[in-house]
């Protein structure tokens, strides 16, 4: 409508009685609101609504009743209180105020910016299964081939991917199917057959914190954030994107129950602990807070039944940071160390060393010439923060010291003699003269699938620059990858010297020693791991 001048236009009969005889002729006005009738009886909507004084109602050629006075205020009270258009062609409607429709609309928002990044992992392996005999109820214990799925994200847009160790544990075959371009969990999308499968290898694993990285190669692929683990709060809504029992393309919605849980008090390990429905097929899969950013890996969930109870567990974003940088460097985790040795404070040790408190943490050993001593780390010291955060048990203070990811130094706070003593310690990183060779193995000339590895031959340029190996020639494993027809005992960064006695000076040597031995071979390797010489065993499958 045009601006209000003041005037409005009503019946020209003697009175309105009727709500209907208003709306009538209130729109016949050219100076009024533009209202249309809804298909209810009684509703109208309007585009938009000017404030007026009662006595511009009032013209000489009209007059209202009683009743039409009353009809006109809460007709007009409903015109004011609509706030829509009345023709969409004209002009758009105006945003929602409604909270549930906006929520419903952020939460829209969130699934096209997620789903992209979230893959289904396929796993074909070997294993034990159970087998009925066909004449009698005998079973037995046959190794086969097994199918499995898992669930996983992008974490790096060269095609790395993020899942749970278990996910991927003695894969022969990994394959990643990544959702179709456009999947936004539309009704159009969900019924959609298009995806794309792309085979995977194995870049690193780590099982004791449950964490694979995954590589394909030649891709560019979108990746999800990871949020700021200090930043996430109990009671933040979160949502579980994975494919629960193969089911792809699925979601769950839950609050973080708890934003630092630790199962196993013994255990350095932290989860985030969440109540989104998580079940089998969601591990490897991203817990995700309102702003798209990944809160947590979903791991496992505690359950009497088999199934999602609400007590769901993530692998929290601080050790997905720290996991990703390293494996995909090393192919391995890599901790930092200080210099000392820490024990849990037990309360016979603190009467029998007058501790003033007795629980926490205190240093037993300081290496001499490390980094602790020479910041004025004692013996006796009762660590009080690391980080700024509070170092009230070993497994805690042991967590942040093997996810640490900074080169900078660690702020130790400690207790000494009834006074709080600030430390700034310098961390030495664990390394190794074979961490560079990874840089030189191709995916596909590299690769040793008996074995499931990616290996790299020692020559002389390498034998000249690694001064820890015991033999100038060898494979140095600098990955493991899918492939493998049994489970071999192999870390990145062990030295093939020997296939049962046999020297190995080349890959195809390798792969020629391996292939020789027929299924139920005993197998035994000689290597060097960290320094030392020792024999891992297995059989071929």
């Amino acid at each position: 409508m045009s601006d209000f001048d003041g005037t409005f236009c009503a019946s020209p009969i003697p009175s309105i009685e009727r709500p209907a005889d208003f709306f009538r002729d209130f729109t016949a006005c050219p100076t009024a609101l533009t209202v249309c009738r809804d298909l209810r009886q009684g509703h109208v909507r309007a585009e938009r609504v000017c404030v007026m004084e009662w006595h511009t109602v009032m013209t000489p050629t009209s007059r209202l009743t009683p009743f039409g006075i009353i009809s006109f205020i809460s007709c007009a009270a409903f015109v004011v209180l609509s706030g829509l258009p009345a023709d969409a062609g004209q002009q758009k409607p105006a945003p929602s105020q409604d909270p549930f429709v906006r929520m419903n609309e952020s939460i829209d928002e969130l699934t096209k910016k997620v789903w992209p990044s979230v893959v289904q992992v396929l796993v074909s392996s070997y294993g034990p299964r159970e087998e009925r005999g066909a004449d009698r109820g005998d079973a037995n214990v046959v190794v086969g081939r097994q199918e499995s799925t898992g669930s996983g994200f992008v974490i790096d847009p060269d095609g790395y991917i993020i899942t749970n160790a278990h996910v991927v544990s003695g894969a022969r075959r990994v394959q990643i199917v990544l959702p179709a371009d456009n999947a936004d969990g539309t009704l159009k999308t969900a019924l959609s057959g298009r995806t794309y499968l792309l085979t995977a290898r194995i870049v690193g694993i780590t099982t004791e914190l449950d964490l694979a990285l995954l590589k394909v190669d030649g891709q560019k692929l979108p990746a999800l954030p990871l949020a700021t683990y200090s930043q996430v709060r109990q009671g933040e809504t979160v949502f579980a994107f994975g494919s629960p029992i193969g089911m792809r393309n699925s979601l769950t919605h839950g609050l973080v129950s708890a934003v630092a849980r630790q199962i196993d008090p013994d255990s350095p390990l932290i989860y985030v602990q969440t109540d989104a429905p998580i079940n089998p097929g969601n591990s490897g899969g991203p817990l995700v807070n309102i702003r798209g950013e990944v809160v947590g890996v979903n791991t496992f969930i505690v359950s009497q039944s088999g199934g999602n109870e609400g007590l769901g567990f993530a692998v929290p974003s601080a050790t997905i940071r720290t996991v990703f940088r390293q494996l995909k460097e090393y192919g391995q985790l890599r901790r930092q160390e200080v210099g000392m040795s820490i024990q849990t404070i037990t309360a016979e040790m603190a009467k029998g060393l007058s501790l003033i408190r007795n629980y926490g943490v205190i240093v037993s050993d300081v290496w001499p010439g490390g980094p602790a001593e020479k910041a004025g780390m004692k013996v006796g010291d009762i660590l009080v923060s690391v980080d700024g955060q509070p170092a009230d048990n070993l497994p805690t203070v042991n967590y942040n010291f093997r996810l640490r990811d900074s080169n900078e130094n660690v702020q130790i706070v400690v207790l000494r003699s009834g006074k709080e003593v600030p430390l700034s310690v310098a961390t030495v990183e664990q390394r190794s003269d074979l961490d560079s060779v990874s840089s030189l193995a191709d995916p596909e000339k590299n690769l040793v699938p008996e074995l499931g590895l990616l290996g790299v031959e020692i020559d002389s340029r390498i034998a000249a620059s690694a001064t820890g190996l015991r033999a100038p020639n060898g494979i140095i494993v600098v990955a493991r990858a899918a492939g493998a027809t049994t489970e071999v005992p192999l870390q990145p960064r062990d030295v093939i010297r020997s296939v049962n006695n046999r020297d190995i000076t080349s890959l195809q040597g390798l792969r020629d020693a391996v292939r020789a031995l027929p299924p139920g071979t005993p197998v035994t390797l000689q290597i060097q791991r960290d320094g030392r010489l020792m024999y891992v065993s297995f059989t071929l499958d």
